[in-house]
């Protein structure tokens, strides 16, 4: 067997037996077919009997819900399909309706804070918010916001908001005034929840005033509620009559039996937002019924959470993250959070918590992953990761170093899932696996349910070779639809223009020989030198293993009628980019990849710009670089990043 399908990591028998996916197959068995315990298999069947699949996995699951009608209507037009379409369902009821033994939610602070929410308390204030809320006339349909830190009291509201069958959405506090104007701005929410402060990085940063200029510039905020973070005694006035204290609107009331509107299916949940960086962002319309199946399916069956298992994934309230991660309280799980700089005081302090916490399942991203390889950081030698059962890394493609470093550095025997969908979906097309083997460099396995196929250009599927990620069937988390988009013309032409009846999703990607799959970059990225596509992950997977590189960004520059590889790398402290280093670096991608690989042009910069939740904008890089405008910057992390690209003289030539 060739060396990169050698696995990395294999589960025991023992494990395998006694996971719920196991136990999944074993139930579904008679109507499957499936007698053994094999994931290709259920796959296959998940596919091509999607109703009998996603019935059977919300008995397995335990969905609260009325769940009468057909399954599936609509199902050979995929824009139009319906899942449940007379089924009735309340999100908040099934994310409370099955508590552990353990806390639900223990929360740290970069500050070094520690608290905990027993499940009774996360009931009891819930049940006075959504009292308050509908003292403020919130019923079904209403938007309600978070402009919040990843504290419990996020949580706390959400819950609240959507047991009224209303809608949530939320940004982290480091969104500036137009980043967040441009988000809650467009679907006109009617209260907004806001801390008075946070940290990060060893440092506080004021939320009051953004919030303020928020409801003076958005007429339909009535009220903002203000959560006491960083100190107990918050001066509101800034506010005026809109200000509410959470601590006066707590006392307020007495807890009492929550109330659930149960809805649609396919009502409205949660809307997310696009990245923004080529526009105003998008306001993706996520449902109650497709969040909560899918996040289910993904928690149970894909990541094996288990009541009392301890879920613990490094996120902002404005990753889509987030949204998952609150669901895996509908599996009994205890939440762990965390809010800060996962790099203050220093590199340990995810491993500090998920040592300390008992974590038995840590999410972070790749670029986090990658910035710890480069801070020697080693958890092996310095915690007890005993507890730990699954690894989950999102946000962008996984190098395989990244592999090698989590099995030699981490932990040796876990469950290591690349897992790849995104905020479109709300969900992921393609992930882990506990029953089957990893191997380095892929994301495990494509999801049950999920019919991932690839295509190449003229929308012929593809085995072993580079193409578009499709999904060809529908699946219960498409989104509703967008913001303000009433034909939905704008949701066609996002996901179904390319390919007829099939979503396309716009990540460049392969299907390997393990039924696993290799992703190479947004397929809008890709480079065309010479007419030949090369994804942007292909580059950085050989860049980001020279020692003296801390990251990299590559675009393509149009150049005498075709496109050239140009390069940008951010070095190590006191390394300069002299012609030794640049030779080395394209050596690297010459013997490793192809001569098509490598790059023109490789140049230093001190800073790559990036989104909130993490990722690099090749994009807005390529149009700094070719003379057009970034639109709505206030959507990146570091805008002021972007001006170290515009008119370089090393481009000029």
């Amino acid at each position: 067997m060739p060396e990169n399908l050698q696995p990395m990591w294999t589960p025991s028998q023992d494990r395998i037996a006694s996971s719920l996916l196991a136990k999944f197959i074993s139930d579904t068995s008679e109507k499957s077919g499936n007698t053994s315990v094999g994931y290709d298999a259920v796959w296959e069947w998940s596919v091509s009997s999607p109703e009998q699949f996603w019935d059977a996995l919300w008995d397995f699951c335990g969905i609260v819900g009325d769940k009468t009608g057909v399954t599936l209507a609509n199902e050979d037009h995929l824009i139009d399909a319906q899942f449940y379409p007379d089924a009735k369902i309340n999100y908040a009821e099934n994310l409370l309706a099955h508590p552990g033994q353990g806390p639900s939610i223990i929360f740290h602070s970069e500050n070094g804070d520690r608290s905990e929410w027993s499940w009774a308390q996360l009931k009891e204030t819930t049940s006075k918010l959504q009292q308050a809320l509908i003292e403020q006339g919130i019923t079904a349909g209403d938007r309600v916001v978070g402009f919040l830190p990843n504290v419990p009291e996020a949580i706390a509201a959400m819950l609240a908001v959507t047991s009224l069958g209303a809608v949530w959405s939320s940004c982290s506090p480091d969104f500036g005034l137009n980043g967040v104007k441009d988000r809650f701005g467009q679907i006109e929410p009617k209260i907004l929840f806001t801390a008075d402060a946070y940290h990060y990085n060893g440092k506080t940063h004021s939320s009051l005033d953004v919030a303020a200029e928020l409801a003076a510039h958005i007429p339909s905020i009535q009220k903002v509620i203000v959560i006491p973070y960083v100190e107990q005694t918050v001066d509101i006035s800034n506010l005026d009559e809109k200000g509410l204290h959470w601590v006066d609107v707590l006392a307020a009331y007495e807890a009492q039996q929550i109330a659930y509107t149960r809805v649609g299916f396919a009502a409205p949940l949660f809307i997310m937002f696009s990245s923004g960086t080529t526009g105003l962002p998008k306001c993706i319309i996520h449902s109650v019924g497709g969040t909560l199946l899918q996040h289910v399916k993904e928690h149970q069956l894909q990541c094996d959470v288990k009541p009392d298992d301890r879920l613990f994934f490094f996120t902002t309230c404005g990753w889509m993250m987030w949204n998952w991660l609150v669901s895996g309280l509908a599996s009994g799980t205890t939440l762990v959070l965390f809010d800060g700089s996962p790099f203050y005081p220093d590199g340990n302090i995810l491993a500090n918590i998920a040592a300390a916490e008992k974590v038995t399942h840590l999410g972070t991203s790749a670029k986090y992953i990658d910035a710890c390889a480069k801070a020697d950081i080693k958890p092996a030698k310095t915690h007890d990761l005993s507890c730990l059962r699954t690894i989950m890394s999102t946000g962008s493609p996984l190098a395989p170093e990244g592999f090698d470093y989590i099995y030699q550095d981490w932990k040796s025997d876990v469950c290591l899932s690349s897992i790849a969908g995104g905020t479109d979906i709300l969900a992921c097309f393609v992930g882990g696996s506990p029953i089957s083997p990893v191997y380095r460099g892929q994301c495990q396995k494509r999801q049950l349910g999920m019919n991932v196929q690839v295509f190449d250009e003229n929308g012929i599927a593809t085995d072993g070779e580079p193409g578009e990620l499709v999904c060809t069937t529908a699946h219960p988390s498409m989104p509703i639809g967008f913001w303000n988009d009433p034909d939905r013309a704008k949701y066609s032409a996002a996901y179904f223009e390319k390919f007829e009846n099939i979503w396309h999703h716009g990540d460049w990607v392969e299907l390997t020989e393990p039924k696993g799959m290799t992703f190479f970059g947004r397929s809008d990225a890709v480079l065309n030198p010479g007419g030949v596509r090369i994804g942007t992950a292909e580059i950085y997977r050989q860049v980001e293993r020279i020692e003296d590189v801390l990251e990299g960004l590559v675009i393509g520059q149009q150049w005498d009628n075709d496109v050239r590889v140009v390069l940008f790398v951010r070095l190590r402290e006191g390394v300069i980019l002299d012609d030794a280093l640049i030779k080395r670096i394209k050596t690297e991608i010459r013997q490793n990849a192809t001569p098509r690989h490598v790059p023109a042009k490789v140049i230093a910069v001190a800073d790559i710009p990036r989104t909130k939740s993490g990722k690099i904008t090749e994009l807005a890089v390529r149009d700094v670089v070719h003379g057009r405008a970034v639109k709505n910057t206030e959507a990146m992390a570091n805008p002021e990043a972007l001006e170290l690209y515009k008119d370089l003289a090393e481009l000029q030539s």
